[in-house]
């Protein structure tokens, strides 16, 4: 096996050619090299699915495709994302922490160097250092990288080093999006017929297809990015029946059936948290609520299912394209599930599911898909920044089916597809310098998945901040006190041990500040009040 260092050289410098299995540098110059050899990429975004939505992760939701990617290759128990929509797709994309990438918050312009809406100027897109190597860039869903939808600009994703482009700025109706773009125009969707995951799903495999026929010497990066399972719950009729009556018994002994599942795989060591203060027991409700619940319920985890076909689509694709072995794939989401209540839009009488309608899981069901967990999207605590990772790479992950034990954070993929592809990550773009990329490749854990090293973590968004130092985490909520978990022991963060450890408390709490002073943090309070702001936990749900 090629150390990640070596390999960077080789690939930026000479081909290699193989003989009688020794590899030999050749003297053809990169530009003129086989680049097929070099790894294909392929990075699927599910858009807020909670860390227990996927069968191979506890769930009883059907994703058959995922879970067969899991059993092929190797899943991560403790990998992070930055805990919402925006923030979580700037990191992702620039290997920045989110503030470094211009989105500290959401896509609105704050005039400051940390939220401005968008990428900014110092930093550059995974697309941006592949396509300098000669990679092939596609980018199929959503987007949510700029608040300047109306028309093409720098920050579309073909101003970021994409080839080609389908998709939306932020979400909406899965049945009519808007705004819904391709390569760089703004386009409608078919009146009917349309369903947004299959229609992303099915652009993703024509790209491959296009790919194949006219690139075929070329590797290729795709950045497959789902809307599913984001409210509103829109789903097809057919995969809707398919769970509707499955979740009668509702979110609490679902939770309960979840963490036993999740022991069982080996994944979790931690129990079960109580349930969300601001969710209701099922016993309390009414039998029409608990019809209404068991819908909703039933159209998120067809979701889930519509989605899992899709990503079997993509890779039935590339196994057809004969790039299985050298093609790396991950499956993640960008933050824990919702526990929003938001109904705008939703027509009166309109049942959940239809294109009339919108509704969303709220806090009971999201507490479900947050298992074990407590919080939700928009919160560091585990329950927010929290997400599968499913990895396959059959040429380089020898152990399949297992898990690892390393930490590891959305920053890493930069880094990872940086190490394994040869490309050179700029110090400049346009005469101004590019930060950093801050993670750390996870080439050596895909190879040695036992083998663990510990990481320093940070998270800030709307005021809720965390550390993460080995398996210490400090964290709070904004507007409250810091709380210390020591997540070897208590990932549930049941054991606030804040006073028993002052002095960890105090140093890492100086560690959190150096950082935010260092990325750009602002106070959330001194920022512009927007419109669309948290208030607290129930913000958005029914009073």
């Amino acid at each position: 096996m090629i150390p990640a260092s070596p390999l960077r050289k080789i690939f930026r410098f000479t081909t290699l050619l193989v003989v009688s299995g020794i590899l030999l540098p050749s003297v053809i110059p990169t530009a003129q090299a086989a680049p097929a050899t070099r790894p294909n990429i392929v990075l699927i975004m599910a858009d807020d699915l909670g860390f227990s939505d996927l069968g191979c992760y506890g769930s009883e939701i059907k994703t058959p495709n995922l879970d067969q990617m899991a059993n092929e290759g190797l899943r991560f128990k403790r990998f992070y994302n930055a805990g919402r929509c925006c923030p979580t797709r700037a990191s992702l994309m620039t290997g920045l922490y989110p503030h470094q990438a211009g989105m500290g918050w959401m896509n609105r312009n704050d005039n400051l160097p940390g939220y401005q809406g968008e990428l900014g100027k110092n930093c550059v897109s995974i697309a941006e250092v592949l396509s300098a190597a000669d990679y092939r860039c596609y980018h199929v869903g959503k987007w949510h990288l700029t608040y300047r939808m109306r028309e093409a600009n720098e920050n579309w994703p073909l101003g970021r080093g994409f080839d080609r482009a389908y998709g939306t700025g932020g979400g909406g109706n899965y049945f009519a999006p808007r705004p819904l773009y391709e390569d760089n125009q703004l386009i409608k969707p078919p009146k009917t017929g349309y369903y947004i995951t299959d229609a992303f799903s099915d652009r993703a495999v024509d790209y491959l297809k296009d790919h194949a026929e006219q690139h075929k010497a070329e590797p290729f990066f795709m950045y497959l990015a789902y809307t599913a399972p984001h409210f509103p719950l829109h789903a097809l009729p057919e995969d809707i029946a398919r769970y509707k009556g499955q979740y009668r018994g509702g979110w609490d002994a679902l939770r309960k059936q979840r963490h036993q599942r999740m022991q069982q795989l080996g994944l979790i060591n931690c129990p079960l948290s109580p349930r969300d203060p601001d969710a209701q027991a099922w016993d309390s409700l009414s039998e029409k609520e608990r019809e209404e619940w068991d819908l909703r319920m039933a159209v998120y985890a067809a979701m889930v299912t519509s989605m899992d076909r899709g990503i079997g689509q993509v890779l039935k694709q590339i196994d057809q394209m004969g790039q299985k072995d050298n093609t790396l794939v991950l499956f993640l989401s960008d933050n824990g599930a919702s526990a929003e209540y938001i109904d705008r839009g939703h027509q009166p009488g309109a049942i959940t599911g239809t294109r009339e309608s919108f509704r969303c899981a709220e806090v009971g069901w999201a507490n479900s898909s947050n298992t074990p967990f407590r919080f939700h999207k928009m919160w560091v605590h585990e329950g927010g920044i929290s997400t599968p990772l499913i990895v396959r790479w059959p040429d380089q992950i020898q152990q399949t089916g297992g898990w690892t034990n390393q930490v590891g954070h959305i920053i890493d993929v930069m880094a990872t597809c940086v190490d394994i592809s040869g490309a050179k990550y700029p110090a400049t773009k346009n005469n101004q310098a590019v930060f950093p990329y801050e993670g750390n490749s996870l080439l050596p854990t895909f190879q040695h998945p036992e083998t663990t090293k510990s990481r320093m973590l940070y998270w800030e968004h709307e005021g809720n901040k965390a550390i993460r130092q080995g398996d210490w985490k400090l964290v709070k909520e904004n507007g409250h006190k810091w709380e210390l978990y020591d997540l070897s022991q208590d990932r549930s963060e049941l054991q606030n041990l804040v006073k028993s450890e002052p002095q960890r408390v105090e140093t890492m709490s100086r560690e959190w500040d150096a950082w935010a002073e260092r990325v750009g943090v602002v106070p959330w309070d001194d920022l512009p009040p927007p419109g669309y702001r948290s208030k607290g936990p129930d913000f958005y749900r029914k009073k």
